[in-house]
């Protein structure tokens, strides 16, 4: 799975950051890695200089095998925090849009078999 980090010029686009939000976004989408083809995460800062609530947000795209991206958006006061239920979020979605498929390939039960 490639990954790829993106930020505006108000948010300090350092490596550290950039490995922080990406550790945390690989081991919330762990299980996925194997379907997921990139994951993107943009994130960026509303105010600036100025301080504000739920100011900071980012935004995750995954692009699974095959199929469209799916994105999803979240705001905090701190990117990391914005980036954590982002990533929380995605993780639902993608168990919901992987667990359609994979009922559509289940087996027959036993008791319907004709």
């Amino acid at each position: 799975m490639q990954f790829q980090f993106n930020t505006n010029s108000s948010v300090m686009g350092t490596e550290n950051v950039a490995e922080r939000i990406e550790a945390m976004v690989r081991q919330k989408l762990a299980r996925f890695e194997g379907r997921l083809t990139r994951v993107e995460v943009h994130v960026a800062d509303d105010n600036g200089s100025k301080h504000g609530a739920d100011d900071k947000h980012c935004t995750i795209e995954a692009r699974p095998r095959g199929g469209k991206p799916i994105g999803v958006t979240d705001k905090a006061s701190k990117v990391d925090d914005a980036a954590r239920k982002a990533a929380n979020t995605l993780a639902q979605r993608l168990e919901r849009h992987f667990g359609k498929g994979d009922k559509k390939r289940h087996e027959a039960r036993p008791d319907k078999v004709l």
